[in-house]
């Protein structure tokens, strides 16, 4: 027995003395949610249809390389709307040339309508809703990369209903940032431009065909770069042959002036598109585009294959914010902010008093309550009380978990649980008591038959707290987090440190009636 004693005491030093190394220092190990220290809250809307686009000019594209290695050059091919492209001028040569590539690159994803002269390509439904999905989701990552190259603690990202994303960033001390580098599109492109440049758009349109699109351009200050002057407008191909989508990395650099400027290379698919889109048009100025605007457009001189450079008038901070951007991979659609939040961190210190409060005074509430109930039996749900606090906090720092203000009233009701499992166990040893079982038989009578009320109680809660953390969001897996390892905490402490505490006291003297009642 006294054996059993020893063994059961050192676990619970070992379970001890591992929560203290988990949670200290507490300012450490335990990050703060935004509603604690402060931060951003957002909610972006994903404009999908962007996407549903840049898809239409990608497989236009795609046919017209194909039918240019069965013969066919200049296939003539325009998008339509957002979801359709058509092609124009066909003979009954490359008509069946259009067919054969439509059947072997795009039946999946198109429906085709071939006549004589002219082919009309639908976006099939479930294509398009794939289409939308796979924006959201590759948002959200690329968001998520963005603002981990950032640097911020313990950020929320989720998808929402209606294409959205949910975004909290707690400790965020310079928002304006953050929000041009989540915003910035960065989508990249290469253009090669037919005419130009125009001094306003509508001397361009004069000379707009179907197949091209007319792009601005800022002109900036020879002495500064950073100042902009005036802007012009090309006509560039519609087509998106090589974007972003083909780069393999992006870094800040210096130019031949010690500008700051970014240095970009092509994985081996988007070098060859590149190689092909250069060789096929020496010299021609070659657009390269940011989000819709050229940021310069020089002179294709010879073949270029793999690597490039884009100048624009940067400082070192947006330099490196569109290094960042383009390595974490573009947006696939431009995205709007729907609400906006900022958290002060003096709002969070007045949740972190208040939440201490309440904890304290919550606490000092249940051992008073359990001192007045079981007197000196108390103690035992005291101690047991305790340790759950410390172990919760132990193994939220091993997790490195997030406490938020949700959190610390998970915190509060854990409190609440641990003593209402001692409750149940103290309620059951009184009965046997009452009905002249000794001591040390009355206490492993009210064990026992209290422990299945126990598990069940604490269970059903355990798979709340679960749901509640796949599903909710921030502060409420905050919550969810803190209310489940305060529930295994209980479970410990109300079973297993609790019945210890009365086999100790009972090994060191006969105890002739407990003070339980």
């Amino acid at each position: 027995m006294k054996r059993n004693l020893l063994w059961r005491g050192l676990l619970i030093l070992a379970v001890l003395a591992i929560s203290v190394a988990g949670a200290l220092p507490l300012d450490k190990k335990i990050n703060l949610g935004l509603d604690l220290q402060g931060g951003m809250h957002m909610v972006l809307q994903v404009h999908t249809e962007d996407a549903l686009r840049a898809e239409t000019d990608g497989d236009l594209g795609m046919l017209q390389q194909q039918v240019k290695k069965d013969g066919v050059p200049n296939l003539a091919g325009q998008r339509v709307s957002d979801t359709s492209f058509e092609v124009t001028g066909l003979t009954p040569e490359t008509r069946d040339k259009v067919s054969n590539a439509y059947n072997r690159y795009l039946k999946g994803a198109w429906e085709a309508d071939i006549s004589s002269e002219r082919a009309v390509f639908t976006m099939r439904s479930q294509y398009s809703s794939q289409t939308r999905q796979m924006a959201v989701t590759q948002a959200k990552q690329t968001i998520d990369n963005r603002i981990n190259a950032f640097g911020v603690v313990e950020p929320v990202i989720q998808e929402a209903s209606n294409n959205r994303i949910l975004v909290e960033l707690p400790g965020v001390d310079d928002p304006e940032r953050v929000r041009n580098l989540i915003k910035n599109t960065a989508f990249l492109e290469f253009r090669i431009v037919r005419d130009g440049p125009f001094p306003n758009p509508q001397a361009a349109a004069a000379k707009l065909t179907p197949e091209l699109e007319i792009l601005p351009q800022d002109v900036r200050d020879k002495a500064d770069a950073s100042v902009i002057t005036a802007t012009e407008y090309w006509l560039v191909d519609k087509v998106r042959t090589v974007t972003g989508r083909d780069l393999k990395t992006a870094r800040p650099s210096r130019g031949r002036l010690n500008e700051p400027i970014v240095e970009f290379s092509l994985n081996p698919e988007g070098a060859e598109k590149f190689a092909t889109l250069t060789g096929s048009n020496l010299g021609k100025p070659l657009a390269i585009v940011l989000d819709g605007r050229i940021m310069s457009a020089p002179r294709i001189n010879a073949r270029i294959r793999d690597s490039g450079i884009i100048e624009g008038g940067f400082t070192e901070d947006s330099a490196q914010d569109l290094a960042t951007v383009l390595r974490s991979g573009a947006l696939p659609a431009s995205i709007t902010y729907l609400e906006e939040r900022t958290v002060g961190p003096s709002l969070g210190r007045d949740s972190i008093r208040s939440g201490i409060r309440a904890s304290v005074v919550g606490t000092a509430l249940v051992v008073v309550a359990m001192l007045l109930i079981y007197h000196l039996t108390g103690v035992n749900a005291i101690t047991a009380l305790i340790l759950n606090i410390i172990i919760l906090f132990g193994y939220m720092g091993y997790m490195g978990s997030t406490l938020t203000l949700p959190g610390i009233a998970g915190v509060i009701l854990t409190i609440g649980m641990a003593v209402d499992a001692n409750v149940l166990v103290f309620e059951r040893v009184r009965e046997e008591m009452h009905a002249g079982r000794t001591v040390r038989s009355a206490i492993e009578q009210g064990f026992d038959r209290a422990f299945s009320s126990i598990i069940d109680t604490h269970v059903t809660t355990l798979v709340s707290a679960l749901f509640l953390f796949q599903f909710g969001t921030g502060p409420i897996k905050g919550f969810a987090v803190t209310l489940f390892i305060g529930l295994l905490a209980s479970i410990f402490t109300a079973v297993f440190v609790s019945h210890w505490l009365f086999d100790f006291e009972l090994s060191r003297r006969k105890v002739p009636k407990l003070s339980i009642g």
